[in-house]
């Protein structure tokens, strides 16, 4: 398997980012507070949601977001009843991945009543990989910011692999960033599908420093293309942990959507090596 280092290597990102941004020395703080994105534990959710949540706090996940289920957003518990679940396990429900459609208003309800902070766009809203799809999505997340802002809630979107394509000499996602108003529409970075795509996060910290209140923390088998546990795929997260101010980010969520096992076995991995790092 490639390490992070060769891929980047191969792509030239490695050069743009060492040169572009400073060197650091960095200790870990002890005290970052991690959370996790639960369509790592879809299954689990789906057939008890409270007792899953009973052991991702047991593993010392302090913040949550939500995904759609076939259950709804909740998986089957009701907005409140999941925000208080996770407040008395020690755990806040931060944010929740949602699709721009039709029931949005609805979705913007149960995130108030929920009490989040973040509804994050988990796909792309429309189809097409050219920059005038790219540029339409962007003034329709502009809007559905306009609307979040109004009910107390912040708006978001989270990256694919897809969208760091090229079209017309332009990279999409860059379309997308240059087109959204900063305090409208908030981003969510998933830096496993980051280099997926043939980019490097670092590169996009210095050209859009702040923009990236969230990430999803994924390592990669660059092979497969596929998630892993950390440590075992092409992320650098040691370096992309200690560039966390120039991303801006102020939420992490651990995703992995396959496993060497189990979701909890994973997961457990996961905090290990970011509590020993």
């Amino acid at each position: 398997m490639q390490t992070r280092r060769t891929f980047l290597q191969k792509s030239g990102g490695l050069a743009v980012g060492t040169l572009l941004l400073p060197s650091f020395s960095w200790a870990w703080p002890g005290t970052q507070k991690f959370g996790v994105q639960l369509y790592s534990f879809r299954d689990a959710m789906a057939k008890d949601a409270k007792g899953t949540l009973e052991k991702i706090a047991a593993i010392g996940i302090t913040e949550i977001e939500s995904a759609r289920s076939r259950k709804g957003h909740y998986y089957g518990l009701s907005p409140r009843e999941m925000q208080s679940t996770c407040k008395a396990l020690g755990m806040q429900l931060v944010s929740g991945h949602v699709h721009l459609d039709d029931n949005f208003q609805k979705t913007m309800e149960e995130a108030a009543e929920a009490e989040q902070e973040y509804l994050i766009c988990s796909s792309m809203p429309s189809k097409g990989q050219t920059v005038s799809n790219y540029k339409k999505v962007a003034e329709d997340f502009n809007k559905a910011g306009e609307a979040c802002t109004k009910m107390g809630l912040k708006f978001g979107y989270h990256n694919h692999e897809y969208e760091f394509e090229s079209h017309k000499g332009q990279v999409l996602f860059d379309v997308l960033m240059d087109n959204t108003e900063t305090d409208l529409v908030h981003m969510e970075l998933d830096l496993g599908w980051v280099i997926v795509g043939g980019k490097d996060p670092l590169d996009y910290f210095q050209k859009y420093p702040g923009r990236f209140p969230l990430w999803h923390l994924k390592d990669m088998d660059m092979r497969k293309k596929e998630s892993t546990e950390f440590g075992k795929g092409g992320l650098d997260i040691p370096t992309m942990m200690a560039h966390q101010k120039a991303s801006g980010v102020k939420h992490i969520f651990i995703e992995q959507e396959e496993y060497a096992s189990t979701p909890l076995e994973s997961m457990k991995h996961n905090m290990g090596y970011l509590n020993n790092l």
